[in-house]
Formats: C-alpha cells, sequence, structure tokens
C-alpha cells in the first residue's frame, strides 16, 4: 500500500497540469473583451471623445478644423465555426493643419471577433486571409474581442497593404480577415 500514495499524488499533479492547460487553450473561446476608443484627433496629445464610422465626414472642413477621411473599408470575413468576425476595418486619414500633422489609423468600428490565445493583427500585402511574415506589418496584440478600437498606421501602409490579417500564433491559424477597397 505505500507505494500508491506517490501515484495518487502523481495523478493529482498531472490532472492539475491538464485542467490548467485546457483551461489556458479553451478559455479564450469564452472570454470576451470590449473597448470603446473614439477616433483619434490630429493633435497626438488630446483623445477625441467617442466617434463612430457614421459619423465620419468625408465633406470639406474650414481650413482651421481637422478633417476626417476614410480611404479604405473591409468587412471581416467568416473563416470557420470557431474562427470569425463581423464589422468593419476602415483605413482612415485624420488631417491637421498641414500633412505633418496628419494621422493614419486603421480602426476596427463595432466589430465582434472570436477569440483564440495569443491573437495578433497584421497588415498584408495579400488578400482573401492569406499573408506571410516576410510581406506583412506587424500592428500588435487585437485589443479586444468587440467594440471599437484604433492601430496607429504609417502615411504609406494604406498604398501597399491590401488587407487586415487576425492571426492566432499559438496554434498558427487564421481567425479573420478583411480586405481592404479603396473608396
Amino acid at each position: 500500500m505505500p507505494r500508491s500514495n506517490p501515484i495518487r499524488i502523481g495523478a493529482l499533479i498531472a490532472a492539475v497540469l491538464l485542467v490548467a492547460i485546457a483551461w489556458y487553450l479553451g478559455s479564450p473561446l469564452f472570454i470576451r473583451t470590449t473597448v470603446d476608443e473614439g477616433l483619434p484627433t490630429a493633435s497626438r496629445s488630446s483623445p477625441e471623445p467617442a466617434a463612430s464610422a457614421a459619423a465620419i465626414a468625408a465633406t470639406a472642413l474650414p481650413a482651421s478644423t481637422t478633417q476626417t477621411t476614410v480611404q479604405r473599408r473591409g468587412q471581416l470575413q467568416y473563416v470557420d465555426g470557431l474562427h470569425n468576425g463581423k464589422g468593419t476595418v476602415l483605413g482612415v486619414v485624420i488631417a491637421g493643419c498641414c500633412p505633418v500633422s496628419d494621422r493614419y489609423v486603421l480602426r476596427f468600428e463595432d466589430v465582434t471577433i472570436t477569440n483564440a490565445p495569443d491573437v495578433h493583427v497584421y497588415l498584408s500585402t495579400e488578400r482573401g486571409g492569406k499573408w506571410s511574415e516576410a510581406t506583412s506589418k506587424y500592428l500588435g496584440p487585437l485589443r479586444a474581442t468587440n467594440g471599437s478600437f484604433n492601430y496607429e498606421i504609417a502615411p504609406s501602409d494604406l498604398g501597399i497593404y491590401h488587407s487586415v490579417v487576425v492571426w492566432c500564433r499559438a496554434f498558427s491559424v487564421l481567425v479573420t480577415w478583411a480586405d481592404l477597397e479603396p473608396i
């Protein structure tokens, strides 16, 4: 009987590790995060109150105010039952008083994205959810699974890259993508 205690302890440790690994890999499917970030202003120092894509006007404004223009637009796509997204992705230019003060933003607007462990956002030169590290630009981890949020991008990015890819690094799997079309 003295041998049964080490076996039970080993089985208990294995069970705890198995539960911890299952939680790490499975819990993102049930955990949702929400961010409702406003569209930034031309001035980098002060955030603008929440604004939606519907409030973005592409009409000319007086020279003393900023002008927000949507240059690219795409819809998040369905990959499969576990990996998909809904909502709009916008390539936005927020023009200030002079070109030096312009800001370029990739905006996820009213999105719902399936969560997964270690999810990241890339700009890709390819379309249809295809990408490679050599031809893509890393923007950062996914900020939220629901809501509206922004990623700062370079002025040339809207001309070079044709899609946004949301990728799960842990399993090397596509979560969702949006092909960005000129407006």
